[in-house]
């Protein structure tokens, strides 16, 4: 009878190793994402400012939308940037796969998204790689494919899309209602500010930081990660 019981549970633990990363995930555990650095591929219209602030607050923004998810973990940025800096990946703009996976695993990450965006006078196109950083193999590539949804004006909500594409992607269900219906309509002049406040702040200028993420908050005043960041240059 021991010997039966034994072996039945044996038979539990070798079938819930096998277990595809999604039901494992159903059974309270989180999907780790590390959303890594997005490059500009290409962007007419703006200042150039404007731009590599994108490259650093694109990131973070669709990092803030994933974490939302109640079975997402984002890679907290700080440990991601410190994580960047070991692998001497800093300032690098293009990710490849490989390093992708390098940096997630470094991190602790099961999944890295890496990517790029294009502003074309205003027709504004996200790419997003999902890689899963335990084979290193690209799960997907999402992006914000209707034309009805390219208008930079809509950023908030093209954001939106590519989190629900990753989402996804990873194995996860949509969004529960309640967290969907709390969506937030942020200005995009409000997340191209709290982007540049974040450049600013990451190059040490803590004062035009602070004015930056000061204008997004005037723009979207329930903006917590701009009031965070104000927060912090404040306190610097």
């Amino acid at each position: 009878m021991r010997r039966r019981v034994r072996r039945t549970i044996e038979c539990m633990i070798a079938a819930a190793v096998m277990l595809p990363g999604s039901e494992l995930r159903g059974q309270n555990a989180r999907a780790t994402i590390a959303v890594l650095p997005f490059e500009n591929s290409g962007s007419y219209g703006q200042d150039r400012e404007a731009f590599d602030a994108l490259e650093v607050g694109l990131p973070a923004i669709l990092g803030a939308t994933l974490d939302a998810h109640p079975s997402v973990a984002v890679v907290d940025r700080g440990r991601l940037d410190q994580t960047l800096e070991q692998q001497k990946l800093a300032a690098a703009h293009r990710l490849d796969a490989g390093s992708a996976t390098d940096i997630a695993k470094a991190a602790g990450a099961r999944y890295a998204v890496s990517g790029s965006f294009a502003d074309f006078y205003g027709k504004f196109r996200i790419n997003a790689r999902v890689v899963d950083a335990q084979t290193g193999q690209i799960l997907k590539v999402v992006s914000n494919d209707d034309p009805k949804l390219q208008d930079r004006a809509q950023l908030a909500a093209i954001v939106q899309v590519v989190a629900d594409r990753i989402v996804s992607a990873v194995g996860l269900p949509p969004y529960p209602p309640d967290v969907a219906a709390r969506r937030r309509e942020v200005p995009t002049e409000a997340l191209t500010e709290f982007s540049r406040g974040l450049m600013l702040e990451r190059r040490g200028d803590r004062a035009k930081a602070a004015e930056a993420y000061q204008r997004a908050l005037t723009s979207a005043p329930d903006l917590d990660e701009a009031r965070s960041g104000l927060q912090r240059v404040k306190a610097a």
